[in-house]
């Protein structure tokens, strides 16, 4: 998070109208702005757990991670400087949340590249503010307001619903394949015999259907689900329950916080942060996982068929076998023989 995204980049050639604000910074941050930048007063609020983490030894107690901004880290805030995420669906969640709290008359600012779908945010709040573009740079727009009125947010009502067979997942906006079981997770379903045994790290769980899927099949596995996403480990934690699944749930940015060694490490990782393809979330989590399996322990994920994981499994692991693939997907499994060489 060193390198300043265009977003940021924009935001800097405005700083001297920021200087003397009381400024919440929130929404899908992806550099370490807020942490090197001049107002009066400077809060964050991510969701994200690695963005967090990046920031923390610098702001200490002014960033808060969760899924919820709390009222008293906004309360003496007069402006938000929101960084609109590639989810509309997850941008209205927030900014419902960030707005019920908001005084009136505070001062909106939304910052977000053109192909994300910024514009949008016009109409979206057009019952709270009126919203007019006031920059545009490196493909991206920057929008500004002032709360006219405050939103009513229940966050409750946000909750989604959907099943597979007898599973029902629970899942919120921003949350990987929201509306339903995506083919991807379902290829990698379909590797799994019933009965299985052992530990079991669900990396990048979303909604945790994988790991209630498997916990339905397999009841005496014990698992684990990490992410880094503050909705996707609500989303996970309330899938477990509805289900009657017992599981640790934790955020967490890769291995960061995983202790311990497992029996098999499953994950449906992504490759994208923010709008940017990036196999560097996948190289970590394949790289890393010999220092969290067992000795004959296996990491089976699933990937895009194009993107080019088998030679990282190889070169990790010395081998890898493609346990199912289609026309999209491939399964892709790696044991763990021996403690290779860190």
């Amino acid at each position: 998070m060193s390198t300043l995204t265009p977003a940021s980049e924009m935001i800097l050639r405005h700083r001297d109208e920021f200087a003397q604000r009381s400024i919440l910074f929130a929404g899908d941050l992806q550099d370490n702005l807020p942490a090197q930048f001049k107002a009066a007063k400077v809060q964050v609020h991510t969701s994200q757990y690695h963005h967090w983490q990046a920031l923390k030894n610098t702001l200490e107690e002014k960033v808060q991670f969760g899924l919820l901004a709390s009222r008293n880290m906004i309360a003496e805030c007069n402006t938000l400087l929101y960084y609109w995420p590639k989810s509309k669906q997850e941008a209205e969640f927030q900014l419902s949340n960030l707005l019920s709290l908001l005084a009136i008359g505070s001062d909106i600012f939304i910052i977000g590249e053109n192909r994300s779908g910024v514009r949008s945010v016009e109409k979206m709040l057009t019952p709270m503010t009126t919203l007019r573009k006031t920059d545009r740079a490196r493909r991206c727009g920057l929008y500004y307001g002032r709360l006219d009125r405050q939103v009513e947010f229940d966050h409750n009502s946000w909750w989604h619903n959907y099943q597979v067979g007898d599973t029902i997942i629970k899942t919120l906006p921003g949350v990987f394949s929201r509306d339903g079981l995506d083919a991807g997770s379902q290829l990698l379903l379909s590797t799994f015999r019933p009965n299985l045994e052992g530990n079991v790290l669900d990396i990048a769980s979303g909604s945790g259907v994988l790991a209630a899927i498997l916990a339905k099949h397999s009841p005496k596995i014990k698992l684990t689900l990490s992410d880094v996403s503050a909705a996707a480990i609500e989303a996970s934690r309330a899938t477990l329950i509805i289900n009657n699944i017992e599981a640790k749930v934790i955020a967490s940015n890769l291995y960061s916080d995983i202790d311990g060694r497992f029996d098999l490490i499953i994950s449906n990782p992504p490759f994208h942060e923010g709008l940017q393809t990036s196999l560097h979330t996948t190289e970590r989590l394949i790289h890393g996982a010999k220092a969290h399996l067992n000795i004959g322990g296996k990491l089976r994920i699933v990937a895009n068929a194009f993107l080019p994981y088998p030679s990282l499994l190889d070169a990790t692991f010395g081998s890898h076998e493609t346990l199912a693939q289609n026309g999209r997907f491939k399964v892709y499994q790696a044991t763990l023989s021996r403690q290779r060489n860190q």
